[in-house]
């Protein structure tokens, strides 16, 4: 999966922190550590749409699938179920 996702976003602007960044998300076992700002970054440079929600709630938006989630605080960590729900919407977007 990981290398199919690698090879399909090959012409969008991503840096190696953004391929580590997806190397991450799609690792076994989920990496509860890795920082949200990473996964944010990501998903911007993959051309998701954000929609800032109140508080710490913002959306992600790309082909019609949205991922609803709020940033962690205190903490910057995205912890598994961040990571988890990245993973599932990059699976969506991926075959759109």
């Amino acid at each position: 999966m990981l290398a199919f996702l690698q090879a399909n976003y090959d012409n969008v602007a991503m840096n190696t922190k953004h391929r580590k960044t997806l190397q991450a998300i799609f690792s076994d076992p989920i990496d509860g550590a890795l920082e949200w700002s990473r996964i944010e970054a990501l998903l911007l440079a993959l051309g998701c749409d954000v929609v800032e929600g109140s508080g710490s709630a913002v959306s992600f938006r790309k082909d019609g699938v949205i991922l609803h989630v709020h940033r962690p605080h205190p903490g910057k960590e995205a912890l598994r179920y961040r990571v988890r729900l990245a993973r599932d919407f990059l699976d969506q977007i991926e075959w759109e």
